[in-house]
């Protein structure tokens, strides 16, 4: 939704899942930029939803620009043209379980995607997964995580993650970067054409911004499961990553 910094009044809002059953609130990082949609230069939000869709709106009104899957997905066939999904039948949760993708994680999560008006290429770390829907009586255990119940992952199945680089305008993918496991970590592009992303095996790796082509990997012993930074320190960039319990500042020659 957007807001008057002023008066807090409420200027617009968009809902991506209406009667969400599947935990897909969006905790997605939107970001800014310009595209141009039809002949026109338009200022957008661009939003890789954790429902699988990926998102154009106008930043100024609200209104639903483009949308389309950027990750495996079975629960809706498409969007209207409002941006609305089309839902499949009964894809909810039953008693038996039902499979959908993506999974309650969702595509896309908390983390950061980039955008770099370099390149004009839109980076999202995507989580290829699906899960197990379910409904009915939750059993509770003292001192152990408690959802609720209504998800679980899909046995026998093991979800994997892809670095992807849409334009922003259209949602085309032009290149994606295959790692192991679905991650929990962002992106971060730079002036210099590099795209930095880590994975849950430890790997922090930088990209060629332009072609997706690895150029650098670092092991840091630990879990990537934040955001990539950039800072200027006497005269050179760097970049910081939090990996386990260690943060890890590198130089940029």
């Amino acid at each position: 939704m957007a807001l008057d910094p002023d008066t807090g009044k409420l200027k617009w809002y968009f809902q991506f899942t209406p009667h969400d059953m599947h935990d897909w609130d969006s905790t997605e990082v939107p970001v800014l930029a310009s595209a141009k949609l039809n002949g026109r230069e338009r200022k957008v939000v661009l939003f890789a939803n954790r429902n699988a869709f990926y998102y154009v709106l106008d930043r100024a009104t609200g209104e639903f620009l483009h949308g389309n899957p950027y990750a495996h997905q079975t629960w809706a066939t498409g969007l209207d043209d409002r941006g609305r999904p089309v839902r499949v039948p009964n894809m909810g949760p039953n008693e038996e379980g039902i499979k959908v993708y993506p999974g309650a994680a969702g595509a896309n999560n908390w983390y950061s995607p980039a955008y770099s008006p370099k390149t004009d290429l839109f980076y999202v770390a995507v989580r290829e997964a699906g899960g197990v829907y379910y409904k009915g009586e939750a059993e509770y255990k003292a001192g152990a995580l408690f959802n609720g119940g209504g998800f679980r992952d899909i046995p026998g199945e093991r979800g994997y993650g892809v670095i992807r680089a849409f334009r922003p305008a259209s949602g085309e993918i032009q290149w994606e970067y295959k790692i192991f496991s679905a991650p929990s970590a962002g992106v971060l592009s730079t002036a210099g054409g590099l795209l930095f992303a880590g994975t849950n095996e430890g790997v922090f790796l930088a990209l060629d911004a332009t072609t997706g082509k690895s150029l650098w990997r670092f092991q840091a012993g630990g879990a990537v499961q934040s955001n990539p930074m950039s800072y200027l320190s006497e005269g050179k960039q760097h970049i910081a990553i939090a990996a386990g319990n260690a943060l890890f500042a590198f130089a940029v020659e």
